[in-house]
């Protein structure tokens, strides 16, 4: 039980990163200073997080990851935009 309790927390405080960066490009649409090597990387852990996540049928784990690689996603498309 306390796993997936861990397992939950972990997923609300990893809601906090790719937020803050989309809202800092949106906001100030300044995007020197991060990475596009970084977030496309990240985005490719993440589809590899994903898949394993379905394998083993880890719903929190599937939750985190698809939120966090939708989010992040998002990230890497406005910083390929310019």
């Amino acid at each position: 039980m306390y796993d997936l309790l861990i397992g939950w927390i972990g997923f609300a405080f990893g809601l906090f990163v790719a937020p803050a960066q989309l809202y800092r490009i949106l906001k100030t649409k300044e995007k020197r200073g991060i990475s596009r090597m970084t977030y496309i990387f990240l985005c490719l852990a993440l589809v590899c997080y994903l898949l394993h996540a379905i394998n083993i049928r880890d719903i929190v784990f599937i939750t985190a990851q698809a939120v966090n690689l939708t989010m992040n996603v998002g990230v890497l498309i406005l910083l390929l935009r310019s």
